[in-house]
């Protein structure tokens, strides 16, 4: 095995962000006692706050950027895998304060580290990568709320068109939900419909979210913007449903009243996919390969790109013309 990997490193040192693909000793991937041989990782719009001077994600500079990988186990160190194992990462520092998926090898602490679960493959589980996992969460908080798929009515998935929202679109519909994916993006309701989606509409169908409470209408909702959109969701939920919600693209403020809380039992579900615990972790991806495993994986794929490819797709996310997933071929 080499000393050295080729890697994507963003460096902010000087005046503007430079990413370049170089080659960085092994020895300086950062503390962690598993070494993986990375030959998947995805795009996400977090990777590229973290490759950017003003993202004020990036905790280490200079820092390979990948919020999450999938690998082969070089060195298992305290993990209790084989050699050879099949892995993936993501969450925690990953990408953040510690150097990520975007090179050819990495090292973690062993309690970051998921087994590859039964049906997936490493390509597969990229895919579905963090963003996935978002959506798989944030349809486990709903089911943990006492939703079913017999329930009466549409489940709304705001943010349709990107990462989370496209995978809960698929996942919910695999289910049996009836879903109504909202977007911005006039272009994308065939393949919106292609995932699964019931119905599309443009979030101007949301109504007012000045206005505390609107018509009933949605018997669940995943929230992948936040702002005024969270709140317009809130104002038109059904007495006594819940939204899953984990992005804030739309703003971090959240514009509403107490009143769809104490007037209509709404219930605000956080999903937090960075410091969820290993264990539901792994339960979670366990499922991700069987129950929630959407179905038309290929479908999401926006496109797939190297190493040198990557800043390019960083910059596509960034300016909102990405959609489904961008998946990263390391090696």
């Amino acid at each position: 095995m080499t000393d050295q990997a080729n890697a994507l490193v963003a460096d902010s040192t000087g005046p503007e962000t430079v990413l370049q693909v170089r080659s960085i000793p092994i020895s300086d991937l950062g503390e962690g006692d598993v070494l993986i041989e990375v030959s998947w990782s995805s795009v996400n719009f977090k990777d590229a706050l973290a490759a950017s001077k003003d993202g004020k994600v990036a905790r280490i500079d200079p820092l390979v950027p990948g919020i999450d990988l999938a690998g082969t186990v070089v060195d298992p160190g305290s993990s209790g895998l084989d050699t050879g194992a099949e892995v993936l990462v993501h969450g925690y520092d990953l990408g953040v304060a510690h150097h990520g998926g975007f090179s050819e090898y990495a090292r973690v602490p062993a309690d970051w580290v998921v087994p590859l679960p039964d049906g997936l493959t490493m390509r597969e589980a990229m895919i579905v990568g963090t963003a996935g996992f978002t959506a798989a969460l944030s349809v486990i908080a709903l089911e943990e709320r006492g939703l079913t798929s017999t329930d009466d009515g549409p489940v709304l998935v705001t943010g349709a068109t990107g990462g989370v929202g496209s995978v809960a679109v698929s996942i919910l519909a695999a289910l049996g939900f009836s879903v109504t994916a909202v977007t911005g993006k006039t272009d994308a309701g065939d393949w919106l419909r292609t995932l699964g989606a019931a119905e599309v509409v443009d979030r101007s169908a949301l109504g007012d979210p000045a206005r505390p409470l609107q018509k009933e209408k949605w018997t669940a909702a995943v929230d992948c913007v936040g702002g005024e959109t969270l709140a317009a969701v809130l104002a038109s939920l059904r007495y006594g449903a819940a939204v899953a919600a984990s992005g804030n693209t739309g703003g971090m403020a959240l514009p509403t009243t107490v009143f769809p809380f104490i007037l209509r039992g709404i219930a605000l579900l956080g999903v937090d996919s960075v410091q969820c615990p290993i264990v539901r972790r792994r339960d979670v991806w366990a499922r991700l390969g069987r129950d929630l495993r959407p179905p038309l994986l290929e479908e999401l794929v926006a496109g797939e790109v190297g190493l040198d490819e990557v800043p390019a797709a960083l910059e596509r996310i960034r300016g909102g013309g990405n959609r489904g997933r961008t998946v990263v071929r390391v090696r």
